[in-house]
């Protein structure tokens, strides 16, 4: 799907080689399956993101998404933050992509949502739309967040949205967002770092509630398990 394979490099970190394929990616988006709406909305982000200066998009990129925890695009950190459920979940999608003749060719790690989306834009349109649709409440706190701080990457995550056909509770959403604390200034980074007293009293717990998604109960975001999609296989990744 054109769609797909165009936000896939458009969410990923700002190179030249996007700079002087934006043309290319904008005749992609041009003919792609998204409303009309959304059709020119991208193509306007493309045009702003080739027009900007290269490195001083490499340094917005790198404030939105490498600082702080809840623009992660890190897929697993919003499902399981730091538990040990995340490891096995990292083998299952690999495994995933394996069984779909899908092979790896990148330094990131498999739940990096670039790579995952690029991965879907290689499989059948009902593969694609139950995907998207498992995800679809992750995609939709990210565009929230994103719209909170009123920044343009958010129409990548609302294409996301569009080509699930999910149906999300869109206000609830925004309005659990908007009372989040903000994790990526000064003060928050600061106080993530600080070493925490080590207590050898007390059991492991697993992190699985620190996860991306702000602490939401599965009720609050309506959020469903997330599936593997091959025939026969049980579900392996749900949410915390």
């Amino acid at each position: 799907m054109m769609a797909l394979k165009v936000i896939s490099r458009l969410m990923d970190y700002p190179s030249q080689e996007l700079v002087d394929h934006a043309d290319e990616l904008i005749a992609g988006v041009r003919g792609s399956q998204l409303p009309l709406r959304l059709q020119g909305e991208l193509s306007q982000f493309i045009e702003r993101l080739a027009g900007t200066d290269l490195y001083d998009a490499q340094e917005r990129y790198d404030l939105l998404f490498e600082r702080g925890r809840s623009l992660s695009l890190l897929l697993f950190e919003h499902v399981h933050g730091e538990s040990r459920d995340r490891g096995q979940a990292m083998v299952d999608l690999l495994n995933e992509y394996q069984t779909n003749g899908f092979d790896i060719h990148s330094e990131q790690m498999p739940d990096y949502i670039p790579l995952f989306i690029e991965f879907l834009s290689t499989q059948e349109a009902a593969y694609i739309e139950e995907w998207l649709s498992d995800i679809s409440h992750i995609l939709t706190v990210l565009s929230e967040r994103l719209l909170d701080r009123e920044c343009d990457y958010r129409i990548l995550f609302e294409c996301l949205i569009e080509l699930s056909g999910a149906q999300v509770e869109r206000k609830k959403i925004a309005e659990l967002v908007k009372k989040e604390q903000r994790d990526d200034t000064i003060e928050a980074i600061d106080q993530a770092w600080e070493d925490k007293e080590i207590r050898f009293d007390e059991p492991l717990q697993s992190d699985s509630n620190a996860s991306c998604t702000g602490g939401y109960t599965p009720d609050q975001l309506q959020e469903a398990p997330i599936t593997w999609h091959n025939e026969g296989q049980s579900a392996s990744v749900k949410q915390p």
